[in-house]
């Protein structure tokens, strides 16, 4: 069984850049030179790192999604 794979994206025009998803989830998220947070690839299989990233967003910038069906895992509104 594989592994499954998520999507991960960044509004920046909400990020504020806390770096906290950074910290949470440094394979996957880091802060550009604008001080943003932005994914370091396309596809991810952190689905934990990433999840836990995106809920300790406090300006809820940051989405996670299954790769295979777009459907939104976290944050969970």
């Amino acid at each position: 069984m594989s592994a499954e794979e998520v999507v991960v994206s960044v509004d920046t025009a909400r990020c504020v850049g806390t770096g906290l998803c950074a910290a949470t989830a440094p394979a996957d998220l880091e802060l550009g030179p604008d001080g943003r947070a932005r994914p370091r690839r396309a596809r991810s299989t952190e689905v934990g790192e990433l999840t836990e990233a995106a809920e300790l967003c406090p300006m809820e910038a940051i989405a996670v999604h299954r790769a295979a069906t777009g459907e939104q895992i976290a944050p969970l509104w």
